[in-house]
This record gives C-alpha cells, sequence and structure tokens, in this order.
C-alpha cells in the first residue's frame, strides 16, 4: 500500500510539473514570426566585416538579383572592385576641389553604378580586395592611409601638384586590394571587365534610377541628396512618401528587387534580436554611430527593447512632416546600404519588406530581416530600382521613358 501511494504521488507530482512547465512556455514572449509572401531570388549573404562598405555589397547584391530575374546565371560580383574604382575616383574630386569634400570610404548606390559603366566589372573571386593579410575585411589601415595621403598631396609645402601623386594613390590601392586584372578568364573565356560587364553581367546601368521623398526640393524633379558620402553628386528623383512607398511595393509585386539606403541608428532598427526594422509607438531613443559595431558595444540585455519583446507592437503613422524633420534635424542620415528582395506579414498579417544584410549570417533568419513599411516610410533614404518596376502613371510625372 505504502508503494502504491509513494507511485501516485510521484505521478500527480509530475502531471503537476509538466502543466506547470507548459503554462509557463506559453506565457513566454513569442516574438515576431513571419511568413513570406514573395521571395525573390538572391545570391547568398556576404560579409563587409570591419569595413565601411555596404553600399557597395548591397548595390552589387541587387545587380546581381537583376541578373537572375534577366534569366542569367547567378554570379558572385566583386564588391572590392567597385570599392577600388570609387576610391580612386574620389581622391581625383577630393584633391580637385582643395579637400572641401568628405574623404571616407563611404559612398552610395550611384557608386556602383558609376564604376560599371565606366570601368566594368569582374567576378568576386577574379578581385577578392584581400591582399594585406587579414582574413576578413578590415579597412581601419586602409582608410587612415588613404585620407592621410590625399591630405598631405592638397597641403603639399611645394604649392603645386606633382604628377605623380595620383600613381601613388592608385599604389597604395593595389598594395591593400590588389592590383585591377587587365584580362581574366571565366568559364574558358578571357575577358576584361569592360567585356565581361558587356556581355556577361548585361545591364545597362541606364535603366536604373534613384528615387526619394523630401520636401526641400520639389516633387517631380531631381536633387543630389545632401549626405556627406554623396562624393558624386549622383541625382535622385523626388516622390511623395506615399508615391514612393507605392513605387517600393509595386516593385516587389512586379518580381522587381531594389537597393535601399537608410538610416539605422534608431532603436527600432533591431535586426539581430527581433530581426525586425520597426517606428513603435513607444518612444525609443536615437543611438549614434551605424552598422552592426553599435549593437555589439550595447549590454546584452539592452539590445532588445521591451517594446519588442512581446512581438508585434502597435507603430507610428509617418507623415512627409515627420520625415522631413528628422532629415533636417540629422536624425536621419545615410548610415547603410541594404537589399530588398521581398515581402512577407507577420502573424497578426502586418506587412513587412525582407531585407538582405551583409553583415554575415549574425541572426537567426540568417543575415535578413524584416522592415516593417512605416519604417521603410520614415527611414529611407534614396532607393535604386529599374526604372520599369515604376508605375506607368509616376513614371510619367517623372518624366521617365
Amino acid at each position: 500500500m505504502r508503494k502504491i501511494t509513494s507511485l501516485m504521488f510521484a505521478l500527480i507530482f509530475g502531471l503537476s510539473f509538466l502543466a506547470n512547465a507548459q503554462d509557463a512556455k506559453s506565457n513566454q514572449p513569442k516574438g515576431y514570426q513571419f511568413t513570406d509572401i514573395k521571395r525573390l531570388p538572391a545570391t547568398s549573404v556576404k560579409d563587409q566585416a570591419r569595413a565601411g562598405t555596404c553600399w557597395s555589397w548591397s548595390g552589387i547584391s541587387f545587380f546581381e538579383s537583376e541578373m537572375i530575374r534577366m534569366g542569367k546565371e547567378p554570379i558572385d560580383l566583386s564588391a572590392m572592385y567597385i570599392v577600388r574604382h570609387a576610391y580612386s575616383d574620389k581622391a581625383t574630386k577630393f584633391v580637385r576641389l582643395h579637400g572641401s569634400m568628405n574623404f571616407a570610404v563611404g559612398g552610395a548606390f550611384c557608386d556602383v553604378m558609376h564604376v560599371i559603366k565606366n570601368y566594368g566589372i569582374v567576378p568576386m573571386d577574379v578581385y577578392k580586395g584581400l591582399n594585406y593579410g587579414e582574413p576578413n575585411h578590415a579597412f581601419g589601415e586602409i582608410d587612415d592611409v588613404l585620407a592621410g595621403y590625399v591630405n598631405a598631396v592638397i597641403k603639399n609645402s611645394n604649392k603645386k601638384l606633382s604628377t605623380a601623386w595620383k600613381k601613388g594613390f592608385d599604389g597604395i590601392l593595389d598594395a591593400y586590394l590588389g592590383e585591377e586584372p587587365e584580362k581574366f578568364e571565366y568559364k574558358g573565356k578571357e575577358y576584361t571587365p569592360r567585356t565581361f560587364a558587356d556581355e556577361v553581367v548585361g545591364l545597362n546601368m541606364d535603366d536604373y534610377v534613384s528615387l526619394t521623398s523630401f520636401t526641400h526640393h520639389p516633387f517631380y524633379s531631381q536633387f543630389a541628396i545632401e549626405v556627406p558620402d554623396n562624393w558624386l553628386w549622383g541625382m535622385s528623383y523626388n516622390l511623395p512618401i506615399d508615391e514612393l512607398a507605392q513605387v517600393m511595393s509595386n516593385a516587389i509585386d512586379n518580381g522587381y528587387t531594389f537597393a535601399w539606403a537608410s538610416d539605422v541608428s534608431e532603436r527600432g532598427f533591431q535586426t539581430s534580436q527581433p530581426g525586425v526594422a520597426v517606428v513603435p509607438t513607444t518612444d525609443t531613443k536615437e543611438m549614434s554611430g551605424a552598422e552592426i559595431a553599435k549593437w555589439e558595444a550595447m549590454p546584452k540585455g539592452n539590445q532588445t527593447p521591451d517594446a519588442f519583446r512581446q512581438g508585434p507592437a502597435p507603430e507610428k503613422e509617418i507623415t512627409q512632416e515627420m520625415r522631413q524633420q528628422e532629415f533636417d534635424n540629422y536624425l536621419t542620415t545615410d548610415d547603410h546600404g541594404m537589399h530588398v528582395i521581398g515581402k512577407a506579414k507577420d502573424q497578426n498579417g502586418t506587412v513587412y519588406y525582407i531585407v538582405k544584410n551583409s553583415w554575415n549570417q549574425y541572426n537567426k533568419f540568417g543575415g535578413y530581416f524584416y522592415a516593417s513599411e512605416p519604417f521603410m516610410k520614415y527611414k529611407t533614404m534614396n532607393i535604386i530600382v529599374h526604372k520599369n518596376a515604376i508605375p506607368k502613371d509616376i513614371r510619367k510625372k517623372l518624366g521617365i521613358k
């Protein structure tokens, strides 16, 4: 009888423990749960590592997807080939302007288009840009050396420029990133960067446009976005924010991805955990700096605000005035370039954009994250998209044929 009682007690205790454990599990925050609506093809997630070259990686990723959309073979193109030429041309302009221009590794999507159009492109395996003893990209020394060089050229005591300064600058790029390949072999055929761009990549850079949305310039006109990294003074078409949002939605719905430049210094940009970029109605503090180093420097317990722990929360309604105020007050800046490749919905049916990042597979989504429509409307600096992805009525307003 005592054995039976002990057995029954153990059984009751075990069932009670299991029930309590299940209740505790059911009470745990579920977070964001996503279901794809449409996911367009993209190449693998890359790692920009310790280099401020997101604009090149994301721009190249966008054009890789454009090749796939056009029925071409997926190819990993060289982001560092773009960086090398952009740095070289930026040095020329910096010296031409007597140093009155930002000189740093940061750039814009128009840089990618500029390099492909004027110099061509090569596969990533042909030009990896790792010629300085590091397994991954680490540009601290490179950036400092190049900046020191061009500033020394401008300030030199001869009071005039030598004929050697540019060759010296390009020699530094050769030493760190590697010499530009004049010719290379791909699938048994010899190419130059120019012939590879024309014959294999086969994209017309004139088919791609930059779109933005700010009120300090007239809508349906073009202007150069006034940010330091727009050293090329690349032009963007200006749309009301609701029409820019319409372009983004229409692009994905019709099979076009787009390159996306955005501010990422908000606490709503939580792409590690829980893997979202949102604009919660609860106020969150803006963080200085940009890219992944912010989160690595924060205490782990502070990386995810309470507004995100329980899952989808109400978001602010974004207006044109809110966008402009953030930009005018330096709270929306050109922090980061990414690649938008699809749409998804959360467990409440709310739509998000699927974003491919260039920070390696750093989160539970394998290096992707989900940006809400309010975040896209609030913090988008500009996008690059094929002109055919723009609805016809908007294209007509912009004068794009």
